[in-house]
């Protein structure tokens, strides 16, 4: 049974008040917090366990190896990813979004060959794919969003021409709460030998994701909006794509040897992962997603779908809140604009009242630009969130509309 009264206690930060208010922390979305045994599991690796890993064979570091190594089994669980091996660390989707970048794509991709993207993707999952047009004339198709917030995966598999080479797309836009059927997508661009690229960083928080079912060859997660720390994260990567890439950097633990004249490359995933790397902050990625497996995905996903629906519900009664992206199988986030109130305006009296919202562009300008919209306020909701915290902010509004109205 999912007890949310246990579940909040299991937050410190919750307990806290800002601005004399009870704190109600609606910026999931940005980043969550992190549940006590989180905290503890980095405070007892610095405290007790830290060294550096795989180059000792003192105490320390075989503890500390054996903790770090041991979070890639985790994420294949939590992925349900075939092998541990699949599995490359990262600090974050953008750094795994960039490797397939750099590592797969860069040196496969020519002048006048294809990238199809949403124009619901965050930065993260653009802004790699720039690189390649600017630097080496790749073409950059966009599939648009429809005005509900939809995303049509049969429109994306038509937008696959014969000089496409890739799908990038969200699996959750972090903006619209919309849930892209990216099992549908790489269905059908594998059938016309097009590899997908998922930004996952969205999606594996709130949805249970099996890489395996999906059928796709990237999946990028971030560890800091999975209730862990910030500067870690993974990637899945098929074993197929994994023979066809390069490395991304060059140095320690990613080379099997180095002389004056050659080098030659660890087998993957090492491959990938060169110099020191985020020990401690992987280690708490691990019991962050050994907590939220222990919760059950099936658990945190119903949850959140009954304040995504209570929330809808309640935003809907506002005549004065138009809301992007309304899809009733959408994520608990939701994006909105107030007539007359600019969006930091919204933020800032959120704040005084204890609500911690986002206000900006959301590294999306694509898509607010096609909601003609230059900024939004987006409220995000976690597995920590409660219904009440929704009357929160349903209060909130409407205190910023009698302000600005």
């Amino acid at each position: 049974m999912f007890d949310i009264a246990k579940v909040r206690a299991d937050f410190p930060i919750l307990a806290r008040e800002v601005n004399g208010k009870p704190l109600v922390y609606l910026d999931n979305g940005a980043s969550a917090q992190k549940p006590q045994v989180v905290i503890d599991a980095i405070t007892t690796a610095y405290s007790h366990e830290y060294a550096n890993v795989h180059r000792g064979l003192h105490y320390l570091s075989n503890v500390a190896t054996e903790k770090y190594e041991g979070v890639r089994g985790i994420i294949a669980r939590f992925l349900n990813a075939a092998r541990a091996d699949d599995i490359v660390f990262t600090s974050g989707s953008t750094e795994g979004i960039n490797l397939v970048a750099y590592g797969w794509a860069m040196p496969r991709l020519q002048a006048g060959d294809e990238i199809v993207l949403t124009v619901a993707e965050h930065h993260a999952n653009i802004v790699p794919w720039h690189f390649l047009r600017e630097r080496q004339g790749v073409v950059l198709k966009w599939v648009e969003v429809g005005a509900d917030g939809a995303i049509d995966p049969q429109a994306i598999i038509d937008a696959i021409g014969p000089r496409t080479k890739l799908v990038a797309v969200t699996h959750c836009s972090n903006v619209l709460g919309t849930i892209v059927d990216v099992k549908a997508v790489a269905a059908g661009a594998h059938a016309k030998g097009v590899p997908v690229m998922v930004d996952g960083s969205q999606g594996a928080v709130h949805l249970p994701v099996d890489v395996q079912d999906l059928g796709v060859d990237f999946y990028a997660i971030t560890g800091h909006k999975l209730y862990g720390p910030s500067g870690s994260g993974a990637i899945y990567i098929h074993p197929d794509r994994q023979a066809e890439m390069r490395p991304f950097m060059g140095g320690g633990d990613m080379i099997d040897t180095v002389t004056r004249d050659r080098i030659t490359y660890a087998a993957p995933p090492m491959r990938f992962e060169a110099g020191t790397p985020g020990i401690v902050q992987t280690i708490g990625l691990g019991v962050a997603l050994d907590y939220m497996m222990a919760l059950s995905m099936e658990n945190i996903a119903a949850h959140e779908a009954d304040l995504a629906h209570y929330a809808a519900i309640r935003l809907a009664q506002l005549d004065f809140i138009e809301v992007q992206g309304t899809r009733p199988d959408k994520a608990a986030i939701f994006s909105l604009t107030m007539k007359g109130a600019h969006p930091h305006d919204i933020s800032t009296v959120l704040d005084k009242r204890g609500i911690a919202v986002r206000a900006g562009t959301h590294c999306a300008q694509p898509l607010l630009d096609s909601f003609g919209l230059t900024a939004s306020c987006r409220a995000s909701f976690a597995v920590y969130n409660t219904r009440a915290e929704v009357d929160a902010l349903i209060d909130a509004l409407h205190l910023c509309h009698d302000l600005f109205a």
